[in-house]
């Protein structure tokens, strides 16, 4: 995706700022909800690009799911892409997150 975006500085400063999900990639961006619940999405270019990625804390990768221009309603939206990505099966899935550990009531004796 990112060879498709003509520009090499652009190109560049996305590569820079996915550089940031090595460095707490859980704190990075903001959540998304409905069809790309449990992926994140990250603001990058003067806040027209995004760069969506799926965290796996169980084995502490962070796979990038998609990268280009917000546009909502076009065709060629970043989150329309990823959303077709998803349903086609060709992308992690968001659910390999480990859930968060709940403590069970103990049985009285």
């Amino acid at each position: 995706m990112l060879s498709r975006v003509g520009d090499r500085r652009i190109q560049q400063e996305q590569l820079d700022v996915s550089k940031r999900l090595e460095l707490e990639p859980e704190k990075q961006g903001k959540p998304l909800r409905e069809g790309l619940m449990g992926f994140r999405s990250l603001r990058a270019v003067g806040q027209r690009y995004r760069i969506l990625y799926a965290l796996d804390t169980a084995s502490l990768i962070v796979h990038v799911v998609a990268a280009g221009l917000r546009r909502a309603g076009a065709r060629d939206d970043v989150y329309a892409l990823a959303q077709k990505l998803v349903r086609l099966g060709l992308v992690p899935s968001a659910g390999t997150r480990r859930p968060k550990a709940r403590k069970l009531p103990r049985k009285k004796k």
